[in-house]
């Protein structure tokens, strides 16, 4: 019986030798198989890295690691226009348009009907003023960006008996116009000097309301299309 329990020792020994070598057999072959996955991938992505250096060399492009600062995008509304020359017939002067969601003033010529005097004189400026900002802005000045709110005829008369001083009457009540539209109209007048009063713009309508003194200040440039501030009489 020792002899039989010693031939059987022997044999489990030899069993669990053969299992130890085949667990370590196989634990060298998933190293070599996971070390080959891992060379593969790697010879890819330098594959990949090569292919896309090339690219972007024949392209032209320099490869870089620092951030580049390309400067702001250009400005597509410059709301700026070289002076004008003066025309020789007419009287120069400046209209304000609407450019960028402000007020800008333009050079224009205008034309009065001439031939008048006093308070003619002056109603017949008022009138070529507002007939210019009703023109059409030029190609030049549409492409920097200018435009004119004031798209209906409009014509303007003297004040009335009892109106303050230097008053002007539109043939439309001037809180019916579009805000931006008579915020033209009173800039225009205001720098014109002839319309102003102790800087406001007595301006009324048709109607029997009270002319209203307009205020075109920093504020009504900025934002032309807000309520326009005026002042007591």
């Amino acid at each position: 019986m020792a002899s039989g329990e010693r031939v059987a020792d022997a044999a489990a020994r030899t069993d669990r030798r053969r299992a130890a070598g085949l667990r370590a057999a196989g634990l060298r072959l998933a190293g070599r198989r996971a070390a080959g996955r891992r060379t593969g991938r790697g010879r890819r992505a330098l594959a990949s890295a090569a292919v896309l250096a090339a690219l972007t060399a024949g392209c032209g492009i320099r490869t870089t690691s620092v951030p580049v600062d390309a400067g702001g995008a250009p400005s597509r509304v410059p709301c700026s226009l070289p002076e004008a020359a003066p025309q020789d017939a007419g009287v120069p002067t400046r209209v304000y348009l609407v450019c960028a969601s402000g007020l800008e003033p333009v050079s224009r010529t205008v034309r009065p009907e001439g031939g008048a005097s006093g308070e003619d004189a002056r109603v017949e400026t008022a009138q070529a003023l507002l007939d210019a900002l009703r023109e059409r802005p030029s190609e030049r000045e549409r492409q920097a960006g200018f435009t004119t709110y004031l798209d209906e005829p409009l014509k303007v008369a003297a004040g009335r008996a009892g109106d303050p001083e230097g008053s002007l009457r539109l043939s439309r009540q001037p809180e019916d116009l579009p805000p931006a539209a008579l915020a033209q109209i009173v800039c225009t007048y205001g720098e014109w000097g002839a319309a102003s009063v102790r800087g406001t713009v007595p301006l009324g309508g048709p109607g029997d309301y009270p002319v209203r003194r307009y205020v075109c200040d920093a504020s009504v440039k900025a934002r032309p299309e807000s309520p326009l501030p005026t002042r007591a009489p």
